[in-house]
């Protein structure tokens, strides 16, 4: 469950509202039957209530869409990757704090 400041992407909307946002985007691809994933979502929904307006934060169910997750090599959930100007700034792989992603998200944001 996903809060109300978290975008679901999807294979279909993923080229616009990612790659060609004009934010940094966060992308947390997960899957449904991943306990470490499970545990992350309260934090990604906490990042997109903390920085909305500033960066688009969603989530990417990999077994729904296997088309991005192929694309961007994510052979381990969950991962996390963020975008700017249809780029990769950073990418984690594995259960990350709250503070790894505000870091990173600051920088970005602030520049």
């Amino acid at each position: 469950m996903a809060g109300a400041d978290t975008i679901q992407f999807t294979d279909d909307n993923f080229e616009e509202a990612v790659l060609g946002s004009d934010q940094p985007v966060l992308v947390d691809f997960w899957a449904e039957w991943c306990g470490p994933c499970k545990a992350l979502g309260p934090v990604i929904d906490e990042l997109a209530t903390d920085y909305a307006g500033k960066a688009k934060i969603g989530k990417l169910d990999t077994d729904a869409n296997r088309e991005v997750s192929m694309r961007f090599s994510v052979s381990s959930i969950p991962t996390v990757i963020l975008f700017d100007k249809g780029e990769i700034v950073e990418k984690f792989v594995g259960l990350q704090s709250k503070k790894n992603f505000e870091t990173v998200l600051d920088r970005i944001t602030v520049a």
